[in-house]
């Protein structure tokens, strides 16, 4: 399947309980003239509490009721009006920052414990290697010997080199090593799977801060991409962790995994609106290839697929 089909696939749950609930609203009709209902209080209302349900948030769903309600008019498509406003929220964010060309590009893949951080890497190692990159992964999780060892695997299948220390080694020298192997070998980028002990918050904050320090004294400007994983199942409380680890990380964009696992789905758009971050891949199944470039447009489509 190509990649729309693929997010198609994955946002499945999510566009069933959006396409029933939306369709109830537009294919109302009005008892005396048959005629379809227009957008009027009522279905204002039915529109925000679908939006809200498929955790698309509190702020998001504001804006698009309000932007639906001062542009609609008796005739006018529901459904296009709200595809409009939400891929303008999309077009919002602001752009990935462009790779600067320098080798080898270290990105550090950070995200609290359960998010599915650690096979992320794996996947989006196979993901580039496909691509015809030759990425070297690096088990900066030092503290979670499971970590290291499901990492191994994941390295294993996607046939890409891995660096990793003894159990209880400093991750910042982990990552150092890391590059500077990276560099001799020839492979680039660095993927560096960081640890995500939420509980220890204030040490997990400057570890994450050494490792960043650390990384850029091994080459300028490390660590040149920053992405969080975000669990689509945990909904708003995502965002909670993203504020977090960017603001000692300065997260560059988000992989939002288990997108079908949800019926709330919506949720992209919420990080859209609240973080201004893009969304760069999504994780739609738990096979090695189940992770695919996310195109705001295509998710939009996906959605609102099957409605008037």
């Amino acid at each position: 399947m190509g990649f729309f089909d693929r997010l198609r696939e994955g946002l499945t749950r999510t566009t069933q309980q959006i396409v029933g609930r939306f369709e109830e609203i537009v294919r109302r009709a009005d008892a005396d003239t048959g005629t379809a209902r227009p957008i009027d209080g009522d279905t204002m209302e039915a529109l925000e509490e679908l939006l809200i349900s498929a955790d698309v948030g509190v702020a998001a769903t504001g804006q698009i009721v309000a932007a639906v309600r001062a542009r609609a008019r008796r005739g006018d498509s529901l459904r296009d009006l709200v595809k409009a406003e939400i891929r303008g929220i999309f077009d919002a964010v602001e752009p990935r920052p462009a790779l600067n060309g320098r080798s080898p590009h270290v990105t550090l893949i950070v995200g609290v414990n359960g998010t599915g951080k650690t096979t992320t890497v794996g996947k989006l190692a196979n993901l580039l290697k496909a691509s015809g990159r030759q990425p070297l992964v690096c088990a900066a999780d030092t503290f979670r010997a499971a970590a290291v060892e499901q990492l191994e695997i994941w390295a294993r299948r996607a046939a890409v080199d891995l660096v990793r220390a003894r159990e209880g080694a400093d991750p910042a020298a982990v990552v150092f090593e890391a590059i500077q192997a990276g560099r001799a070998r020839g492979r680039d980028p660095i993927l560096v799977d960081t640890a995500g002990r939420l509980h220890t918050r204030t040490n997990l904050m400057n570890e994450l801060d050494k490792i960043c320090r650390v990384a850029a004294r091994a080459s300028e400007g490390a660590p040149h991409d920053v992405l969080l994983v975000l669990d689509a199942t945990v909904g708003q409380n995502g965002l909670a962790q993203a504020r977090e680890f960017t603001s000692v990380a300065g997260v560059t964009g988000i992989v939002l995994t288990k997108l079908d696992g949800t019926a709330k789905g919506g949720i992209a758009v919420a990080i859209a609106h609240d973080l201004k971050l893009p969304i760069l891949y999504v994780g739609v199944g738990e096979g090695i290839d189940d992770l695919i470039p996310f195109s705001p447009r295509d998710y939009v489509d996906a959605l609102f697929q099957g409605t008037w």
